[in-house]
């Protein structure tokens, strides 16, 4: 099982950006945390009124923004304009190439996302964007899958994505087969097994391994199905 405990992870501080590295990123280089399967970047910004990143291009990943709280600006190359408040996901297939900018909405608060970024099931496809409200249907809600539907984004990867909602004094068992799954902590305390895990912290299993949480105070989790 591989622990990754929140005041572990590698710290940007630029001023206008806060940045908490889950995987090695930019300056932060950690031979023992690249990426779980096809998950390589997992990082916890927090971005001050008025704040930003400029515009800058990527190519053939696949970028997915979650919205803690705030509201996150977004303006791309393919004409996109739109603002993600907390409670969307929006993923960015960055395909054959596609510039973009990343502002915090706001001028008096700031903003508070995870980008994820996950390695393309198929290099070379056309840029796409995508972006819908988070609908929770039950304690684990797909957000983000291969195909999309109603209430998910589509992501070009044989990867899911969902959020997770456990009241306090409930357990929900993860894991479990081939795959493999990762489950980063967004709010609240849970324990899983010996493990007391909170904000920001993470575990991922493999193979035939299982995750037993059980939530100590309401919980707020993104649990990755991967290959």
């Amino acid at each position: 099982m591989y622990v990754r405990q929140a005041d572990a992870r590698g710290v940007g501080d630029h001023g206008w950006l806060n940045s908490h590295h889950s995987f090695s990123f930019g300056g932060y280089y950690d031979p023992a945390h690249m990426g779980w399967s096809q998950l390589r970047v997992i990082n916890d910004d927090v971005v001050s009124p008025g704040g930003g990143f400029q515009t800058h291009g990527h190519q053939d990943m696949e970028i997915i923004s979650y919205v803690i709280s705030g509201a996150l600006a977004h303006k791309d190359s393919k004409g996109n304009t739109e603002v993600i408040p907390a409670g969307d996901i929006q993923i960015m297939s960055a395909g054959t190439g596609i510039r973009h900018s990343e502002f915090n909405a706001s001028n008096t608060e700031p903003v508070n996302f995870l980008q994820m970024w996950v390695l393309p099931g198929q290099a070379g496809v056309a840029p796409r964007y995508q972006q819908k409200s988070i609908q929770q249907s039950d304690a684990v809600t797909p957000i983000v899958t291969p195909t999309g539907s109603d209430t998910s984004v589509a992501i070009n990867a044989d990867v899911s994505l969902s959020q997770i909602k456990l009241p306090a004094g409930e357990t929900l068992r993860l894991g479990e087969g081939p795959r493999q799954g990762y489950l980063h902590m967004v709010a609240g305390d849970a324990s899983a097994g010996e493990l007391s895990l909170g904000r920001g912290d993470a575990v991922g299993v493999e193979g035939s391994e299982t995750l037993t949480l059980t939530a100590q105070s309401d919980v707020t989790a993104l649990w990755f199905d991967l290959p």
